[in-house]
């Protein structure tokens, strides 16, 4: 045991030109972070497990793990902690099991569940959480859900122990990148949405009428033809997970590609389309996680400086890597203390609630994914759309083609927007003009 540590021990009892300006070396520290610090990992896919793996062997032993998504068959090539036997099983049960039988002195908690499930108290419990996600949408809600657990003092300065830093990691085929966000201080994921590349998507017109790929068959099923038959029920969305709701699409698919005499449409292509999965090897997941927890040891233990903020890496052609400090976006929607009561949506009287959803969306300071918007109409709060829930959907339809005032809203009025891109609601003050065209700020 007493060599088990000796290159942990190294870094954390000598001291060094590199260390943090409050480091002092010490045999108690590698102690401390075996008994003390609690990481949150979230996601056990091809990332997450080298994350986990990562973390155990650098002497954390608190560890918990959350992802809702089963094991699939074609996981096993990259996903190293899952074996055959397994296919069906979570993810995250599969990944904490496996971790806790192999690394001795380890405990890694399981939840087979959503982010989303969890409220503050739960995460205000870690003292780092790491991101090994392949959704953009998932990155921001957690984003958000951090910075929302922020407190400040009566002089309006931040109290450091509400903050919970995340170390985000991103791969894309031989492309990843790992940044640092410490809530409230540096860059949030909001303040660099910019970073992010376009998804790719297909012309409606090709899809409709002249496609050439299979990727366009699949999305001919998926747009049109599910909403059209239903085939699992009038409120029943695409499930990716679902092998029935794949299958359906799969065969749907394929008799379109033999209509304009297309080859290329298999299953794991079909639910590559659907869940928008980016293809994904394992040296550049190894590498990103080694990146990650080398952050997240330099936080818990101050032996080294932490990164600033922001890397690149690349293995294409020879390997390359560059870091980057990015800056904080002075009006950011989610970690700007002042952008809430200053942040406002400006629309001409005669502009639609459609006209404000559509912004929602394609703005590039919102980019949401699915809004929907209350307020307070005449000392009552009326629900003005709601897209989530089919049912509220339906009933709020007609309100999209009327105009805000005709809704009742006024210029000075608090819009309440709620997105599955934020953890909480966000307030927004609506600015209406009677002759100038539609903008917004």
């Amino acid at each position: 045991m007493a060599q088990r540590w000796s290159h942990i021990r190294k870094l954390l009892e000598r001291n060094s030109p590199f260390v943090h300006p409050e480091f002092e070396p010490s045999t108690e520290t590698l102690g401390i972070i075996q008994s003390s610090i609690k990481i949150l990992v979230i996601g056990a896919g091809g990332l997450g497990c080298e994350l986990l793996k990562d973390l155990a062997l650098s002497g954390f032993t608190d560890l918990t793990v959350i992802d809702m998504d089963t094991i699939d068959l074609s996981n096993l090539n990259r996903q190293f902690l899952f074996r055959k036997c397994d296919v069906g099983k979570s993810k995250a049960d599969i990944a904490a099991a496996f971790i806790n039988n192999r690394v001795k002195g380890c405990h890694v908690k399981a939840h087979c569940k959503r982010i989303e499930d969890f409220d503050e108290s739960f995460y205000q419990q870690f003292h780092i959480v790491v991101c090994g996600l392949d959704s953009i949408v998932a990155r921001r809600w957690m984003n958000s859900m951090l910075v929302g657990l922020l407190r400040y003092d009566n002089n309006n300065e931040l109290i450091p122990t509400s903050m919970v830093p995340l170390i985000d990691g991103g791969t894309e085929g031989f492309k990843g990148n790992v940044r640092v966000v410490l809530p409230g201080i540096t860059a949030c994921i909001e303040c660099t949405l910019d970073l992010y590349p376009p998804q790719v998507n297909f012309p409606m017109c090709t899809i409709a009428h002249t496609p050439r790929l299979p990727e366009h068959c699949v999305e001919y099923v998926k747009l049109l033809l599910w909403p059209q038959e239903k085939p699992f029920g009038l409120e029943v969305n695409i499930d990716g997970d679902d092998p029935q709701h794949i299958q359906w699409i799969l065969e749907k698919a394929q008799e379109r590609a033999t209509e304009f005499n297309i080859s290329g449409v298999s299953y794991r292509l079909t639910q590559g389309v659907v869940k928008r999965i980016i293809p994904a090897v394992a040296s550049t997941n190894a590498v990103i996680a080694a990146a990650c927890v080398t952050e997240v040891f330099k936080l818990a233990t101050s032996c080294r400086m932490h990164l600033s903020n922001y890397m690149n890496f690349n293995d294409i052609e020879g390997v390359y890597t560059y870091s980057f400090e990015a800056e904080r976006k002075a009006d950011c929607l989610i970690c700007s203390k002042d952008s809430l009561s200053t942040k406002t949506l400006e629309f001409n009287e005669q502009s639609l609630l459609d006209d404000v959803i559509s912004h929602l969306m394609n703005s590039p300071n919102y980019q949401m994914k699915s809004p929907g918007l209350s307020a307070m109409v005449n000392g009552h709060n009326k629900t003005l759309y709601i897209q989530s829930v089919q049912s509220l959907k339906e009933a709020t339809k007609p309100n999209l083609k009327k105009t805000l005032t005709e809704l009742g809203l006024q210029s000075g009025q608090r819009i309440i927007v709620v997105d599955v891109t934020a953890a909480n609601p966000l307030t927004l003050t609506l600015v209406l003009s009677s002759a100038a065209p539609q903008m917004s700020v």
